[in-house]
């Protein structure tokens, strides 16, 4: 089931086009990272999703219902999460997930059950002092709960771990990788290893313009780059192995490093058993043969320029 698709989604302020024929679908139970630099219009699309702002063209559709603009009915089946909460800071997160609840119009035995399950899940069920002394991490939490607080079909986040720590960062991700569970997440960022940590799916923006999407995996095999990196017992023979492996015609480059050699060549499964028959002919002191994956750096890299 599509839980969300933007149609050739443009936008523009004034003279300035920020999006430029965006379309992309997400899918029930798919965590989205929608990734690009800084000012690739990653916000800009999210508030558009979110009725906050008009697409100079194009359609959005939330699990099928159309978004307008200023009339945001759709935001019925999202939560979201923006890049800095905000809360009243006199209240506790159960006095403010109360209040939320309230606002949603939710009965109170739903509201009592959601922050049990909710505070448990974002590690603030003990925690009863004012949010206003709550770290960035704290407040990044219960904005999550919040968010889920009416159980959304899509989760929406903008940038949430961008200004966290590496041990918030890790805390967040643990837990929209639990909430993933329940509901389609999409968050923005441009910290790639948070995306490959966590999603399945991805959409790199640049300039406006969606210029990847796909499948994780699929997206890394297709852009893995045919390299296999040898780490010898020591530093001495790694330049005569070099040499003899550039005499292969498959090899198009090599690169000592200390005691490794990393081998380029055009198609790894067909001709990698060329390069473990000379070792073991050469006798070579292999302490590692490894074939390198792509990362999401590489391809990101390689489809921005």
């Amino acid at each position: 089931m599509e839980i969300l698709k933007l149609d050739h989604i443009q936008k523009s302020f004034g003279k300035l086009s920020v999006i430029q024929d965006l379309s992309l679908t997400v899918s029930e139970h798919s965590l989205f990272g929608l990734i690009g630099k800084n000012g690739a219009g990653k916000t800009t699309a999210m508030k558009m999703v979110l009725g906050f702002l008009q697409p100079s063209r194009g359609e959005i559709r939330v699990c099928g219902e159309k978004v307008t603009y200023g009339k945001t009915q759709t935001n019925r089946s999202i939560g979201y999460l923006p890049d800095v909460p905000e809360f009243y800071g006199y209240m506790t997160p159960k006095e403010y997930l109360k209040l939320c609840g309230r606002i949603a119009g939710q009965k109170p035995e739903q509201i009592r059950k959601r922050t049990e399950e909710l505070l448990t899940l974002v590690g603030l069920a003990n925690v009863n002092r004012k949010i206003h002394g709550f770290s960035r991490g704290m407040k990044q939490r219960l904005g999550i709960a919040q968010a889920l607080l009416s159980e959304p079909k899509l989760l929406i986040c903008d940038e949430p771990t961008s200004a966290l720590d590496p041990i918030g960062r890790k805390e967040i991700l643990d837990i929209l990788s639990l909430a993933g569970q329940q509901t389609a997440i999409v968050f923005s960022t441009h910290i790639l290893s948070d995306v490959e940590r966590i999603c399945n799916q991805i959409g790199i923006l640049d300039q406006g313009r969606l210029v990847l999407q796909g499948d994780i995996s699929d997206i890394k095999s297709t852009y893995r780059p045919d390299t296999v990196r040898i780490e010898l017992a020591g530093p001495s023979g790694v330049s005569v192995l070099a040499e003899k492996l550039q005499d292969f015609p498959f090899v198009s480059a090599t690169e000592v490093k200390e005691n490794a050699v990393t081998v380029r060549l055009a198609g790894v499964e067909k001709h990698g058993h060329k390069i473990l028959e000379l070792l073991v002919r050469e006798q070579s002191p292999v302490l590692k043969y490894e074939v390198q994956e792509s990362s999401l750096e590489d391809v990101f890299l390689e489809v921005v320029k």
